[in-house]
């Protein structure tokens, strides 16, 4: 007993070198009479390729080739590599080297359907020499060599796959690779890229070196491709696009540029803060460099701007209302709505504000009736939808869902519609919903998150997953409810407060309820203090999760609190 917690102590100082002297471990911790390996599903790299694989699927084509870069920079070398000769590890080792090799034509598929032949080439000349029986990377091979202009060494390296395939494996080229061979031979049209819309604005943007003109008039198109479903690539073009303007030295230019995005939001949180960060910066650079006599309807596009894409990380709320009162002055429908949009995002400061962003939602709609703006009504609607559910006011939510998906056919929004499901499937008893996965917010954790707020409500036994920027306030509960109160006492003197966003109550809610649990008097009072202005609320203000009556809450956390004093 003494050597193994001898080994123990050792292991742990390896694992977490940094870790302060007498506190509790994270990652090995005491079980029972034994011990326990806790990871988070970003601490270990296979876990890592595998997630981005799978959330790779389904993503624009810049996005999907980011993740997937990522991931093959995992690989350091053959996995378990000093540990051939071990028959538990082999198995295992030709798992992850075909992952890897599946990782690696998923790439490269990308990259050749980008526009980037030579970097697939570049890619793949070594992994044919590792994988010579896998015609896929054969077969991308030659098609970027043929379309780097290089249609001789594409043929030879086909005739090299023939070869190989018939004197080592004793097989016959597939009917695939001998059609491309064809195709080749004649130079088939189809061979070449086909340039669809992401394409091509993708080249567009990244060759703006010198064209104003070409540079705005691709800044009018990606608000179009957002709200048409094309979230993530018009996000990355268009950071893309202010990088470019900025190389004018024009900083009226760059705000057309920036405030040519007018697309409103109604997720408060960001899939990517890095990058509204930087848009951000861009805003406040270009809000400092504006001559004397820029137009104020800039400056508020601009202030309503940086309001919106700090959401959930920074307090701007001053900058919403700057832009609503030029807005307002100026009497600018489409402006005010930008402007009112960006102060919904920013009325979370502080729980229990259902009440001021239903009223900002009704605003919006009324606006947008009389002006003919049917993105800003969808989105009043949906701000309402979900104020609504926090308000308890479920019929009412119902019926602006109803709207709001007439509205998504009529003028292809359906994005819309994928709030409106989740809505349905939470408080209607609908079915599942589709995974939203160009939704900012509903990528990563909403789901397993949902399907915990249920557990809660329903009484039953609470299911763990991948909770993404959700897992820091659903592990103590976790942690609680799996009998280790300990670890759950450790994670909430360390807890910080939750984002201020639409899952606002719903953390604060977690964490009371790990408090009632393990009784954590501390963390308990800060989570009443947090949630007391929200009394007459549900939990729900996302219309995505449903944590229950707050009022409920409270109570039985003011029975804690008279616990410990008595105690």
């Amino acid at each position: 007993m003494g050597a193994v917690r001898t080994f123990v102590g050792e292991l742990r100082r390896i694992l977490e070198p940094e870790r302060p002297a007498r506190t509790p471990p994270a990652n090995l911790i005491t079980m029972g009479d034994g011990y326990a390996l806790n990871l988070t599903l970003t601490a270990v790299d296979l876990w890592r390729v595998e997630r981005a694989v799978q959330t790779a699927d389904g993503m624009s084509l810049g996005t999907r080739e980011s993740l997937l870069t990522v991931a093959l920079e995992e690989w350091r070398g053959v996995a378990f590599e000093e540990f051939g000769t071990r028959l538990w590890a082999q198995s295992e080792r030709v798992r992850i080297a075909e992952l890897r090799a599946g990782v690696a034509e998923h790439l490269a598929e990308t990259r050749l359907a980008l526009g980037r032949p030579k970097d697939v080439v570049t890619l793949l000349n070594d992994h044919i020499g590792e994988h010579p029986w896998r015609e896929e990377g054969w077969r991308l091979l030659a098609l970027a060599l043929y379309r780097s202009a290089r249609q001789g060494d594409a043929l030879g390296v086909l005739s090299q796959a023939r070869a190989t395939l018939r004197q080592e494996l004793g097989l016959d080229p597939s009917d695939r690779l001998a059609e491309l061979e064809h195709g080749i031979l004649r130079r088939d049209p189809s061979l070449e890229l086909a340039d669809d819309g992401e394409t091509i604005l993708s080249q567009t943007v990244a060759a703006l070196s010198g064209a104003r003109s070409q540079l705005e008039s691709v800044t009018a198109l990606l608000p179009l491709l957002a709200v048409s479903g094309s979230v993530q690539f018009a996000d990355e073009q268009r950071l893309a696009a202010i990088a470019a303007a900025e190389q004018f030295g024009d900083p009226e230019l760059t705000a057309r540029v920036i405030g040519g995005f007018a697309v409103p939001g109604c997720w408060t949180r960001s899939d990517d803060p890095e990058r509204s960060a930087a848009i951000v910066d861009a805003a406040l650079r270009t809000i400092a460099a504006l001559p004397s006599g820029t137009s104020d309807r800039v400056r508020a596009t601009l202030l309503a701007t940086v309001a919106m894409e700090s959401r959930g990380t920074a307090n701007r709320h001053a900058e919403a209302v700057e832009a609503e009162r030029i807005a307002r002055r100026l009497v600018d429908p489409a402006l005010l709505c930008f402007a009112l949009s960006a102060l919904y995002l920013q009325e979370f400061e502080t729980a229990g504000r259902a009440g001021t962003r239903e009223s900002i939602g009704s605003e919006i709609i009324a606006l947008a009736m009389d002006a003919d703006l049917p993105t800003f009504e969808i989105q009043g609607r949906l701000i309402r939808m979900q104020a609504l559910c926090a308000r308890d006011n479920v019929i009412a939510a119902s019926d602006e869902a109803g709207r709001i998906d007439l509205l998504a056919a009529r003028f292809d929004r359906p994005l819309a519609s994928v709030l409106t499901a989740w809505f349905r499937w939470v408080f209607t008893d609908g079915p599942a919903p589709p995974g939203g996965s160009e939704m900012p917010g509903f990528r990563i954790g909403l789901r397993e998150l949902t399907r915990l707020s249920d557990a809660v409500r329903a009484g039953t036994a609470l299911p763990d997953g991948h909770f993404g920027p959700y897992e820091s306030w659903v592990r103590p509960l976790l942690l609680a409810r799996g009998g280790r109160r300990e670890d759950a006492m450790a994670a909430l003197d360390t807890l910080p407060d939750p984002p201020h966003d639409l899952m606002l109550e719903v953390s604060w809610s977690l964490i009371g309820l790990a408090a009632i649990d393990c009784g954590h008097g501390a963390a308990g009072r800060r989570a009443f203090d947090a949630l007391r202005p929200a009394a007459g609320e549900r939990a729900a203000g996302s219309g995505a999760v449903d944590l229950g009556a707050i009022s409920a809450l409270l109570t039985d956390l003011a029975r804690l609190h008279a616990t410990k004093d008595q105690g």
